[in-house]
C-alpha cells in the first residue's frame, strides 16, 4: 500500500523544503545536542515494551529523560504496571559504571526512578476530566512548562490519555496565547492509536506536532522494526540472534529482555529517530532515520488499513495535516567476494515500512554493541566510527557541473578499517522522481558526482554511511545537503 500527500499540501511541501535552505542551518540541527524526552507506556500490556525500555536505557546518554510513565492502552485497560519500569532500572543500575566506560551521560539508576510515575489505570477517554490528574500528568505538566528552550518529546508506546489529560489541564489554567506557546515546543510520536483519547488530541489541538500512523496495525511503518521481509536476510530480528546478542550471558539488563510474543519492540520506532548518528534529524521526520520516515499530509481513512486491528480504537478520518507513513524506494546493497566490495543489487523495494527496516541491520548491530558495553571495559569491545567531511555539509552546485563528496578524514576509535558507501536520498529532498547517481564507486571514500539539470533551484540529500570492520560491525553517518541551481 502506498499513501499520498493530499494535492494541495504536497506542492507547499517542496516550496518550504526549498526554501529550507535560505532559512535554516542544517548544521544546527545535527549538532550534539540531547533531545528532552519523556515516554509514556503501557509495560506489561506486551512484552515489547519491556523489551523496548532496555535498549532506550542504554542510549538514555543521547537524551535528557524527563518521565517514565507507566500507561494504560487499549490492550491493558485496567492496569498500570510502575514496577515492571522500576525492576528493569534496577538492572540498569547494576551495568551503568560499565556503561561510563564506553560513553559518557548515561543517567544514574536513582535519577531514573525518581522520574517513574503512573497514570490513572483506566481506559482513555475515561482518564481525561475534571478530577482526573494523575502522578503522570502532574510531572508531565511540568515537564511540558519547564523553562528549557527545546522541543519535549513525548513518546507514546501505549494509550496516550496521560497526555490528553495533561493537556486538558493546560487548556483550562493558560491563556491562548500561553497555551499555544506550550503546544509549540511539544513533539508527540505515538505507535499507532492505542486508545481513543489519540483522536480528542489531534482535534483539539490543531497545531500539535504529532507523528503517527493512524488506522489498522498493518498501515503502520513502525511495523518495519520486526517485519520479515522475503528475499532479505532478517538475521538480526530472528529469536536467535536476540538470545545470542541480547538475552543469554548479556548481564542483568539482557536477563530483563523478554521472549517475543507478538512482534519485537514494536514501540522503540518512537524514539529511534533522536538518537545522534549522523543520520537523524527529529526536527524534520521527512528526511527520514533510524526510526522510518513521515511526511505532513491528511491521510485519506481508506488508506489507513479501516478493517484492520486496532484492538477496538475507534477508526476516523484525520481532520488536519498530520505527519505520517510516507515511502521509499531503494536496492539493497550486494557484498562481493571479488572487485568492488560493495555494489547495488537488483532487489528492489518500496513502501513506507522500507524507510524504517532499510537501516534495520545497522541499528540492531548497534543495540548488540551496547549490550556488550554493559559487560566488558573499552579495549574489548567495538565502539562507532567517527565520519568526518573535507568540506561543509551544505554545498551549492550548478546544473551539469562536476563535484566531489570527501569523507578521507574518516577514523574510528578502536583503530577498525572502514567501509564507506554513499548514495542519494531522492525522497528527503526535492528531487524524489529520480535519484542522482554517483559517477565513480560508491564504495571510496572521495566520489564524484555530476549535478542534474534544473530549471529551479532544488535540493539533494547524499548519505555517507561508515561502516566499521569490527564486532558487531557499526554505522555511523553523514548527510550533505546539495542545492543545484540552474545554470
Amino acid at each position: 500500500m502506498k499513501l499520498h500527500c493530499v494535492p494541495a499540501i504536497k506542492p507547499v511541501l517542496i516550496l518550504l523544503v526549498s526554501m529550507f535552505f535560505c532559512s535554516y542551518s542544517f548544521a544546527e540541527q545535527q549538532a550534539e545536542e540531547k533531545s528532552r524526552v519523556f515516554v509514556l507506556t503501557d509495560i506489561e500490556a506486551d512484552p515489547d515494551d519491556a523489551q523496548t525500555l532496555v535498549r532506550f536505557l542504554l542510549y538514555s546518554n543521547h537524551f535528557d529523560v524527563e518521565g517514565l510513565v507507566a500507561t494504560t492502552s487499549v490492550h491493558q485497560k485496567g492496569m498500570v504496571a510502575p514496577e515492571t519500569i522500576l525492576q528493569i532500572i534496577d538492572a540498569y543500575g547494576k551495568v551503568h559504571s560499565n556503561l561510563l566506560l564506553h560513553e559518557p551521560g548515561f543517567p544514574t539508576a536513582d535519577f531514573l526512578r525518581s522520574i517513574v510515575r503512573a497514570g490513572l489505570p483506566v481506559y482513555g477517554m475515561k482518564g481525561v476530566g475534571e478530577d482526573k490528574e494523575s502522578e503522570g500528568a502532574r510531572l508531565l505538566i511540568k515537564a511540558i512548562e519547564k523553562d528549557d528552550p527545546r522541543p519535549l518529546w513525548v513518546s507514546v508506546w501505549g494509550g496516550p490519555n496521560t497526555l490528553a489529560q495533561a493537556l486538558y489541564i493546560l487548556k483550562k489554567q493558560k491563556s491562548p496565547d500561553q497555551l499555544a506557546q506550550l503546544i509549540s515546543k511539544l513533539r508527540v510520536y505515538t505507535i499507532s492509536d492505542q486508545d481513543d483519547s489519540a483522536a480528542w488530541i489531534r482535534k483539539t489541538f490543531p497545531d500539535l506536532f504529532y507523528i503517527v500512523s493512524p488506522g489498522g496495525y498493518g498501515a503502520a511503518t513502525w511495523l518495519g522494526i520486526n517485519m520479515v521481509v522475503d528475499g532479505t536476510d532478517n538475521t538480526t530480528i530472528s529469536n536467535t540472534w536476540i538470545a545470542n546478542n541480547i538475552q543469554q550471558n548479556h548481564g542483568p539488563l539482557g536477563q530483563q529482555y523478554p521472549d517475543v510474543a507478538y512482534g519485537m519492540e514494536g514501540d522503540t520506532p518512537a524514539w529511534l529517530n533522536l538518537i545522534s548518528n549522523g543520520l537523524n534529524v527529529p526536527e524534520q521526520p521527512d528526511v527520514g532515520g533510524w526510526g522510518g520516515r513521515y511526511e505532513l499530509y491528511i491521510p485519506d481513512v481508506n488508506t489507513t488499513d479501516p478493517n484492520g486491528f486496532t484492538g477496538g480504537v475507534p477508526i476516523e478520518q484525520e481532520t488536519r495535516p498530520i505527519w505520517t507513513n510516507a515511502t521509499d524506494t531503494f536496492f539493497l546493497l550486494k557484498r562481493n567476494e571479488f572487485g568492488r566490495t560493495v555494489t547495488i543489487s537488483d532487489q528492489r523495494f518500496s513502501g513506507y515500512r522500507e524507510t524504517l527496516w532499510r537501516w534495520r541491520n545497522d541499528f540492531q548491530n548497534d543495540f548488540a554493541a551496547r549490550m556488550d558495553w554493559t559487560l566488558f571495559d573499552y579495549a574489548h569491545a567495538n565502539h562507532p566510527p567517527q565520519p568526518s567531511l573535507r568540506h561543509e555539509q551544505q554545498l551549492t552546485v550548478k546544473s551539469g557541473s562536476y563535484f566531489s563528496l570527501d569523507a578521507r578524514d574518516s577514523k574510528d576509535p578502536d583503530g577498525d578499517s572502514l567501509e564507506y558507501y554513499w548514495f542519494n536520498y531522492a525522497e528527503a529532498g526535492t528531487l524524489s522522481a529520480s535519484p542522482v547517481a554517483i559517477q565513480s564507486a560508491e564504495n571510496m571514500a572521495r566520489v564524484a558526482i555530476v549535478a542534474p539539470e534544473v530549471t529551479k533551484p532544488e535540493t539533494l540529500h547524499f548519505i555517507l554511511r561508515v561502516t566499521d570492520r569490527g564486532t558487531p560491525a557499526l554505522t555511523r553517518y553523514k548527510r550533505v545537503l546539495v542545492r543545484v541551481v540552474p545554470n
